[in-house]
């Protein structure tokens, strides 16, 4: 994981990076990121994310995947915004919702 920090205020707001959570294909991590609630809606998920992507790219990695529930319609736009797509593949989780996957080619 990176911590993602805005330059002009050298805080750190949240965080953003490649997993190994074990539940996608062998050789592809997942991308997630997660930030604090005062800094949603700037912009600064996407940015990250597409750092880490190019940083993933360069590595020699074709293809990611990510994570979402459901009702996560920022993160869900975040995705689409740097290239994932939703796949048909859902986890239904009594208590929080339901997990959809995405994919990325790199």
């Amino acid at each position: 994981m990176l911590a993602v920090e805005r330059k002009a205020s050298r805080d750190v707001i949240g965080w953003c990076g490649l997993v190994d959570s074990g539940r996608g294909a062998v050789g592809e991590p997942e991308l997630a990121f997660e930030l604090l609630h005062r800094s949603w809606r700037q912009g600064y998920a996407t940015e990250a994310s597409f750092a880490v992507l190019e940083r993933a790219r360069s590595s020699g990695y074709e293809r990611l995947w990510a994570t979402v529930w459901d009702w996560n319609t920022a993160s869900r736009r975040v995705l689409a915004k740097v290239g994932f797509t939703e796949t048909d593949r859902k986890e239904v989780d009594a208590v929080h919702g339901t997990t959809l996957f995405t994919t990325g080619r790199l």
